[in-house]
């Protein structure tokens, strides 16, 4: 994950290469990662590894007897044969295991929410620093000065590195009961965020009730993440002529248009263009909630907006399970703790 990340912050995509069966077999075959063969200062440069006294290696081999036990190197044994598109070359004689299998084995011992958040990230167009990486996988608050009312996480652009058909392959994979809140995160997981703050958002939002969010995803159309609308003559007039809007999370049983306001929104041309775009909006018929950064913190005010959702799409939101606020805590703290935050 690390190296996923280092690559996806210096290229904004992913430049490895896809490797048919044969290659796949014989990389993991081929690795006994003797001292000799594992050059550390090469894997640092291609962002795999840094030379901190608590990280560690993480290789991946073919058999017990190929492991070898010395720092930072951390050997893992393959379950069986692996699925096609598991192993990337990232360099000549250099391989990686793909997004989707990195995922798979990351989600180990993790929770739902947590799994959600780093599946959302790799199927959005944002990436976490590498930095981020072990702080996280340790359970951890990165950095370390974020504070409990942030919920804004240090990211770069990128291009999405997994598919949810990937992602889809690799559930029907990894069929052992270790790997049931993977599979589980994969049925919620959605493409299109663009930040930490939109996924937490998603993740509070869109999946059933039974989890501790607020079950959008069951009204019809679900929810759409950066969904574009494209403005008709009068909404373009209304407007000022921005042709169009990008939304940040779309509903469309409840023509609703949920927008996450982060700094960047607070700057004075950013709020003079989101009025601009709000006015088109809502002569296409669009009604736009805005949710601060006080509210993704706030239960209590995501539940308000999530029942307005709801009424607007002529339902409503009713729970059915006891220990409510309970739950939506564990959960919304899960999405937060994936995203390296401290608990709200």
């Amino acid at each position: 994950m690390r190296g996923v990340r280092s690559a996806r912050r210096a290229y904004g995509s992913l430049p490895w290469g896809a490797v048919g069966r044969v290659e796949q077999r014989h990389a993991i075959e081929g690795c006994v990662p003797n001292a000799d063969m594992v050059d550390l200062d090469d894997l640092a440069r291609l962002g795999m590894w840094a030379p901190n006294e608590s990280e560690e290696l993480h290789v991946l081999v073919a058999s017990a007897g190929a492991r070898r036990a010395r720092a930072p190197m951390l050997c893992h044994v393959c379950p069986g044969p692996l699925p096609l598109g598991a192993i990337m070359r990232v360099a000549p004689g250099v391989y990686c295991s793909s997004p989707a299998y990195t995922a798979l084995r990351c989600s180990r011992g993790r929770s739902v929410p947590e799994i959600l958040i780093l599946l959302l990230e790799l199927l959005g167009s944002y990436s976490l620093p590498p930095e981020a990486t072990f702080p996280i996988a340790w359970g951890g608050v990165w950095p370390d000065e974020v504070e409990r009312k942030s919920v804004e996480q240090i990211h770069y652009p990128s291009e999405p590195v997994v598919t949810i058909k990937e992602l889809q392959a690799m559930a029907r994979y990894a069929k052992s009961s270790e790997y049931a809140n993977f599979r589980t995160a994969v049925r919620l997981a959605a493409t299109g965020s663009r930040s930490p703050a939109e996924s937490i958002m998603y993740g509070m939002f869109a999946p059933p009730l039974r989890f501790g969010a607020f079950g959008i995803s069951s009204l019809k159309g679900g929810m759409l993440l950066n969904h574009r609308i494209d403005f008709d003559t009068t909404s373009l007039h209304m407007a000022s002529g921005v042709p169009y809007a990008v939304c940040d999370a779309y509903i469309p049983a409840a023509h609703i248009d949920t927008e996450y306001n982060g700094i960047g929104h607070e700057e004075e041309n950013r709020r003079i263009h989101d009025g601009q775009r709000n006015n088109g909006l809502k002569g296409m018929g669009v009604t736009v909630l805005v949710i601060n950064r006080d509210q993704m913190r706030d239960i209590v005010a995501l539940e308000a907006i999530a029942r307005s959702i709801h009424k607007a799409a002529g339902g409503l939101l009713r729970y059915r399970y006891s220990g409510v606020r309970q739950r939506q805590t564990a959960w919304l703290n899960g999405l937060r703790a994936g995203s390296g935050l401290p608990p709200a």
